[in-house]
């Protein structure tokens, strides 16, 4: 069958003639052919995530005009504007993707609001909602190596798509054929006929003073003096983040020449992910050269952002996502209260996966936590709750331990330029007092404890790697554990069982041990991975990250 389809995207008068090279050279090898028309890309809630190339099992124009030809047969069930809003990364052929989708849009009479230069994803879910679309179309990969690019959709509401509204996208793309079934028109025909339009410029200025906007203490940030090392690792980051930086009186900020402007092939490091150090090394190394206070880095897509702070040594520390998530609470609390903007029965959201020690902070200052699954739409999903309620001012922050952070309801996704201004306004903060995000981290740990939340990843490649990951869940399912290593299980809580959890189901296991420590098991949602996630408390980090270490050797058979 899937040679049968080969033969005929290779006998198709493609228009991409970057893909003829691919498909001859892999006509003679079977296992190449099967790699590409074996399977497709399955759209879910979070869209579409592959490799470049020919085949339906890649992203390329024609995965993508069909994708969008679900899109379209929902939208046009839905009544409303009949908009959709449209935005794309710097990640290769991010612009033609984009521009395929509004012109696959427009042919079905839908009308399109598309960014008239690359922009992160909370602008694409800003303009969503500005614009009062029916939809939003993010095309982007995330953080993930050069060779992907993706396709994420949003709802009317800037939240990434209900599984609901996918699985009926799922179902419409099931119906089209890759190669023919989508409709299409000129890109340019469309934009002549009105069909397609350029987000203006009252939507850019709004998205930046809904930022602007949740500044804890406004105008500190100019007599600071801090210092600054910036990266936006060849993406989006560059013009939002430096704008709401400069506007909020962030002056003495230094960008890593060699990661500056928009390149997909991110030369400079082969995973572009600020959790990660190879991505930030560059930027280390700069704010090591100027004594810098920060450096602070945004990943392709501008949805998530990590720093490297300053230790008395003057070395450079990364932070982690929970610590980063911790410090931001602390922050927005503690400021809000000072200057008595804190709202009655404030709010903060963090997924199910993210450092218990969030919950000691927020039931420090009176704030309630609440954790909902992994994905920031079900952060995204509480603000909606409090916004029909009339009480969406409630919610005063939301972070995952994936680097992503948002703190105001104007977007329904994760907002590196949002927390890249709140973290530089923290550290000019600090710096102001003569501390520092170091030694405020220290002090927290000193109140609550040595929490560390440390992750693991186990990645499945190939045809065969989404059956492994299933095997695995099933096989904890079925011989339940009882203990890992030498610390017993107390709790086991399964995710997909609602009535237990409250929450809708997700395929999550998560082991609370004698003693505290506790294991979440997950596989991804855009990746061939299962992931690991440890907490452990200890009376110093070297207790804790031991017995992380001792939970993870015996865990490692499971996955092997």
């Amino acid at each position: 069958m899937y040679k049968a389809e080969f033969e005929r995207w290779l006998a198709y008068d493609l228009e991409d003639c970057d893909l003829y090279p691919e498909l001859a050279s892999v006509k003679d090898n079977d296992d190449e052919i099967a790699d590409r028309f074996a399977v497709s890309l399955a759209f879910g809630t979070a869209g579409l995530r592959g490799v470049l190339g020919a085949g339906t099992n890649r992203m390329n124009i024609y995965v993508v005009r069909q994708a969008t030809q679900g899109v379209a047969d929902w939208v046009l069930t839905q009544g409303g504007n009949q908009t959709v809003a449209i935005a794309y990364d710097s990640r290769l052929k991010s612009d033609v993707f984009a521009k395929e989708a509004a012109s696959v849009l427009a042919a079905n009479g839908i009308k399109v609001r598309i960014w008239d230069a690359l922009m992160p994803v909370p602008a694409l879910s800003f303009a969503t909602r500005y614009y009062e679309c029916n939809a939003g179309i993010m095309v982007t990969a995330s953080h993930n190596p050069s060779k992907y690019n993706g396709y994420k959709a949003y709802g009317p509401d800037g939240c990434q798509m209900t599984d609901d509204a996918a699985a009926v996208v799922y179902d419409a793309i099931q119906k089209t054929d890759v190669l023919t079934g989508a409709k299409t028109m000129n890109f340019a025909d469309a934009v002549e006929e009105g069909l397609i339009k350029f987000v203006t410029s009252d939507c850019r200025k709004a998205f930046y003073e809904a930022i602007e906007g949740c500044q804890v203490r406004p105008g500190l940030a100019k007599t600071a003096g801090l210092q600054l090392v910036y990266t936006p690792l060849n993406g989006t980051g560059l013009v939002p983040v430096t704008t709401v930086l400069k506007d909020i009186g962030v002056s003495d900020v230094t960008i890593v020449k060699d990661q500056e402007y928009p390149n997909g092939y991110f030369t400079t490091c082969s995973y572009p992910n600020p959790e990660i150090l190879a991505a930030m090394q560059l930027g280390i190394d700069e704010a090591t050269a100027r004594g810098a206070d920060l450096m602070l880095a945004t990943d392709p897509d501008a949805d998530r952002v990590g720093i490297a702070m300053k230790c008395p040594d003057g070395s450079y520390e990364l932070v982690s996502g929970n610590e980063m998530g911790v410090l931001l609470l602390d922050y927005i609390c503690a400021g809000r209260i000072e200057k008595g903007t804190m709202p009655k029965n404030p709010v903060a959201v963090k997924s199910i996966v993210s450092t218990p020690l969030a919950d000691a902070v927020a039931a420090n200052y009176g704030v309630e936590l609440r954790s909902v699954l992994t994905g920031f739409k079900w952060i995204g999903d509480q603000i909606a709750g409090l916004e029909a309620a009339g009480e969406v001012e409630r919610f005063i922050f939301g972070f995952e331990e994936s680097y992503g952070y948002l703190a105001g309801p104007y977007v329904r996704d994760k907002d590196a330029v949002v927390a890249s201004m709140l973290i530089c306004e923290m550290a000019a903060y600090y710096r102001s007092i003569g501390s520092s995000i170091k030694q405020r981290l220290e002090e927290i740990y000193a109140q609550y404890g040595r929490y560390l939340n440390l992750v693991d990843s186990f990645e499945f490649p190939g045809l065969t790697g989404m059956d492994k990951m299933a095997g695995i869940m099933q096989g904890l399912r079925d011989e339940p554990l009882t203990a890992i290593g030498e610390y017993k299980v107390v709790k086991v809580t399964d995710y997909k069982d609602t009535a237990s959890t409250g929450l809708p189901g997700s395929n999550v296991l998560r082991y609370d041990l004698e003693g505290g420590a506790s294991v979440i098991i997950r596989p991804s949602g855009t990746e061939p991975k299962i992931k690991g996630y440890y907490t452990t408390l200890g009376k110093d980090l070297a207790e804790a990250k031991a017995q992380k270490d001792a939970l993870a050797a015996a865990l490692a058979p499971v996955f092997s």
